[in-house]
């Protein structure tokens, strides 16, 4: 079923997965997006023309707060939000490079910012006759790597917000869905890892997903990952934690 004919707001749509899925759905759709850089919202407008871009910064939740009211006031009606934006920061807290300072960002915009969005965009959603909300996670979010232990602490915060979340509005018209992606080459996963899947292919599968309501979307290497951990979780453990 090809998604057509939706408002559509996006995060983190300037670069990376983002930015693939806002290419792919900008033709049959009203897409919303909102990122961070002026410089690149203004870019991304000039290439999709027409398409509606606000500035702020996920983690600074005044900043989205704002941005959010502005997409209500102008779009009363969404049919779906994709929470995409997310940040990684890998060294270890034994690490001389580890930045304390980057502890609160990095949750405020992997996991508060996602939280924030979806209740300051509810009422918008609540008038579509059938609405999603799409949380874009990750294998890690499902079992830990020994790097990066914040970005794995919100995807599994994620995981569960979503589950819990789904439960809330099972009553209402929105659904909610879950992407679990492998590595994908973004500017995110720059110079880590390797067999990496493009960000345009992610997004393909994303959007094939949604337009099938999976409710949780195991993309690429994930579906063997869920695999050995059904049948040998402290195998899956083991790679991860290396990964």
């Amino acid at each position: 079923m090809k998604i057509k004919g939706k408002h559509i707001v996006i995060s983190g749509a300037t670069s990376g997965i983002g930015l693939e899925l806002t290419r792919q759905l900008y033709s049959d759709n009203t897409v919303i997006v909102i990122g961070r850089s002026t410089q690149k919202l203004e870019a991304l407008a000039e290439e999709l023309k027409g398409i509606s871009t606000f500035c702020a910064d996920l983690a600074n939740l005044d900043q989205l707060e704002t941005a959010a009211s502005k997409i209500v006031a102008e779009f009363p009606t969404i049919d779906m939000l994709i929470n995409n934006a997310a940040v990684q920061n890998t060294p270890k807290f034994t690490d001389q490079d580890f930045d304390y300072s980057s502890i609160r960002d990095e949750v405020t915009i992997n996991f508060t910012a996602p939280c924030c969005l979806i209740h300051q965009l509810l009422p918008a959603l609540l008038t579509s006759n059938k609405a999603s909300i799409i949380n874009i996670n990750s294998g890690l979010g499902l079992v830990p790597k020994t790097t990066s232990a914040i970005y794995c602490a919100t995807k599994g915060a994620l995981n569960i917000f979503s589950q819990s979340l789904n439960y809330q509005l099972e009553d209402t018209n929105i659904d909610v869905q879950q992407v679990f992606l492998e590595l994908v080459e973004t500017p995110m996963s720059q110079g880590r890892g390797s067999a990496k899947i493009s960000a345009k292919s992610a997004a393909q599968k994303i959007i094939e997903g949604i337009a099938l309501g999976i409710t949780e979307h195991n993309i690429g290497k994930v579906k063997l990952l869920r695999l050995l951990l059904r049948i040998a979780p402290s195998i899956a453990r083991k790679i991860m934690k290396k990964y």
